[in-house]
């Protein structure tokens, strides 16, 4: 390898005269190297050798979050701070910029809307760790369109019931209801949807909707951006609170820890479109909702059962007691998402009892069967028959 000072003999050497083959032969090197330093005209630039960059060690961890589609820079900063980084934000964001091109294109028509005119509707799904087990967790999301205020709520079905239980529990936390609620063609919501047409809606969620006051409205078939805004939330709830929180000691603790999140950080965002806080905008969209009906919908799962002759119903693999006198009669069965059963004769309630397992066995309130045991003749004999016996 040639040194500085040789480029400088060889130049010299050059000039009074000599061969190439002769200068090579001087400095130990092949002619083809003379004739490259000679055409460079000088020693090559000498390469600087780079910095190591904080951010090295944890690129790997950046990459495999934007490849999950977590593309909010503070949210991996969060995330590889757990891991040990100590550098700034603004080395990691300037790396994350280039890639940006690689983010699938979200580009969609926005239509606004008035405060307190719609409400979007949407579910999403995830798999974390619950009580140690790896679990399916969907969650249904609800979107204010005006402010941007959104609410989720966690569960472990998106049936019928639980997509009515997450709409009410987010007017809940809105504290009033909108003028029309926007969802997808899910069976739980729209039964049928012809291109061309009107759709035709469930009928118990009209019946929710109307006890809310809503006007249901649906997407256009294949054409869920129709509600891009709570599309957009779906995919924020999990490149955000998802990241962020991965295991949960239950259902209830990730429900709590869902709204502080809510409260502390989704509430307090600058809202990318709007350019404003959500908190303070959802004040100005506040006075224009609804008030909430007096009287909360019941989401309940809602059966028939005839009462067998012994005096009970049978209930998803168990039984349980009913009231003696309806032995035989049709009965009207209302299972909450709670597991509490609740057994009704026209508009009365007759029974009420937890659902339980089948190994845990029939659930009986001795009060229900009274009146049989009552029914029931014992023989009584006098002790002198036994006094026979030898």
């Amino acid at each position: 390898m040639l040194r500085k000072e040789d480029y400088r003999m060889i130049d010299l050497l050059k000039q009074k005269g000599l061969y190439l083959k002769d200068i090579a032969d001087g400095l130990g090197v092949s002619s083809r190297t003379v004739r490259r330093a000679l055409k460079r005209g000088g020693p090559p630039p000498r390469e600087r050798k780079r910095a190591r960059s904080k951010l090295d060690a944890y690129k790997q961890t950046v990459d495999r979050l934007l490849s999950e589609g977590v593309w909010n820079a503070q949210v991996i900063l969060r995330e590889i701070q757990n891991e040990g980084y100590v550098g700034g934000y603004t080395i990691l964001r300037e790396y994350i910029q280039p890639k940006r091109p690689l983010r699938a294109s979200r580009a969609t028509v926005r239509f606004e809307t008035t405060p307190g005119q719609q409400m979007q509707s949407d579910w999403g799904e995830v798999i974390v760790q619950i009580a140690n087990q790896p679990t399916k967790v969907y969650f249904c999301v609800n979107e204010l369109s005006y402010s941007r205020r959104f609410h989720f709520w966690c569960t472990n079905s998106q049936d019928s019931e639980h997509t009515y239980e997450g709409i009410i529990r987010s007017l809940e936390y809105f504290g009033g209801t909108t003028e029309e609620v926007l969802v997808d063609n899910q069976k739980a919501t729209v039964l049928e949807h012809p291109a061309n047409g009107k759709p035709y809606f469930n009928a118990r969620f009209l019946d929710m909707a109307d006890h809310y006051g809503l006007t249901p409205k649906a997407c256009k078939p294949y054409r869920a951006r129709t509600k891009g805004k709570d599309e957009r939330m779906v995919g924020y709830i999990k490149g955000n609170f998802f990241v962020r929180y991965r295991a949960f000691e239950s259902w209830a603790h990730l429900n709590q820890l869902a709204e502080l999140w809510l409260a502390q950080e989704a509430d307090q965002r600058v809202q990318g479109t709007v350019k404003e806080v959500v908190a303070e905008r959802f004040q100005r969209e506040k006075p224009a909702l609804k008030p909430l009906p007096s009287l909360r919908y019941d989401t309940s799962y809602y059966e028939f059962r005839r009462v067998a002759w012994d005096g009970y119903i049978d209930v998803r693999g168990n039984r349980y007691s009913v009231p003696a006198e309806l032995v035989g009669q049709g009965v009207a069965v209302r299972i909450g998402l709670d597991g509490n059963l609740r057994v009704f004769q026209a508009e009365t309630l007759v029974a009420q009892h937890l659902l339980r397992s089948k190994q845990a066995g029939w659930s009986t309130v001795m009060s229900h069967h009274r009146e049989l045991w009552e029914a029931v003749k014992v023989e009584q004999r006098s002790l002198e028959a036994y006094e026979e016996v030898v």
